[in-house]
């Protein structure tokens, strides 16, 4: 009796073991039938296939379970049509106007929408750095530390031979979400909304690792960006161009400690302009 207690307690630490099993750095698929894809449940299917031959009172039952659960799941996984509906009918109240207001009664010149621009593209260059893994192109426009635990996070899928396919965005929805002024620095948020498709391949099979490139899904983000308190918008600042630095006017050439080439001013810590420190998924 003992000894099979304990095949039953080892089998449930083998499914679960296997069900949340990733790279550590993505979350998002938390939902998907078993984390690690298909593979992972052939795993699990074989194993208590087997299980049903040598221990026939635990495989069988723990076999049906599985199985029930895994169609359930499916079944009940949103249409592409339904995650578009809901983003769609998802609108949060839009507070760029008052936000915008709050900034310009200490900075004129700062324009709400155009703001809403620049944070749009910065989103959109992010994705495709991401899944190109060319994350030195978005050196001008994040933090160090966020930089660096990004490009950490990169490495981790080169290193593993994947890749994080990010796609078909479509951005539903972007706001100024709220503004403070905290000691030196100021802080900026802003809400975003998308539909996209997001999925893991193996770099040299192509094959689809986790999620399902053909599925669509709705994302929603706060992107936080800081500058030093005081810094005026000026015409060559976010808002206005990404491609310049906000110090000399220079076209954008960013070493890897964040010094334009030209002028050599460090522009990713806030000192001229806003930089993004976070970007975070929200409820």
């Amino acid at each position: 009796m003992y000894n099979k207690r304990y095949k039953l307690l080892l089998t449930l630490l083998f499914i679960s073991a296997l069900s949340f099993a990733d790279v550590g750095n993505q979350n998002r698929y938390s939902d998907d039938d078993f984390d690690g894809g298909d593979d992972g449940l052939g795993v699990i299917i074989g194993y208590l296939i087997r299980l049903c031959f040598e221990e026939p009172e635990i495989g069988i039952p723990l076999l049906i379970i599985v199985v029930i659960y895994y169609y359930y799941n499916k079944k009940k996984k949103p249409s592409n049509s339904a995650v578009n509906n809901l983003a769609n009918n998802d609108v949060r109240a839009d507070t760029t106007a008052a936000v915008a207001a709050q900034i310009q009664e200490i900075d004129p010149a700062f324009s709400g929408d155009k703001f809403i621009g620049y944070a749009r593209e910065v989103f959109m260059k992010i994705q495709e750095a991401w899944t190109q893994k060319e994350w030195k192109t978005i050196r001008p426009f994040e933090s160090e530390t966020l930089f660096n635990q990004h490009k950490q996070q990169l490495d981790e899928y080169i290193r593993l031979g994947k890749t994080n396919v990010v796609e078909k965005i479509g951005i539903k929805q972007c706001t100024l979400h709220s503004f403070t002024v905290d000691g030196e620095k100021e802080v900026l948020v802003v809400y975003l909304s998308a539909v996209m498709r997001d999925y893991v391949i193996d770099d040299k099979t192509k094959k689809v690792l986790e999620s399902d490139p053909e599925r669509d899904w709705y994302m929603k983000y706060e992107m936080v960006f800081n500058r030093h308190a005081g810094v005026k918008t000026t015409e060559a600042g976010p808002g206005y161009s990404i491609t310049n630095c906000p110090n000399c006017g220079a076209p954008t050439a960013i070493t890897s400690s964040g010094q334009c080439e030209y002028c050599g001013s460090v522009i990713t810590n806030g000192e001229h302009d806003w930089v993004l420190t976070d970007i975070h998924s929200v409820q």
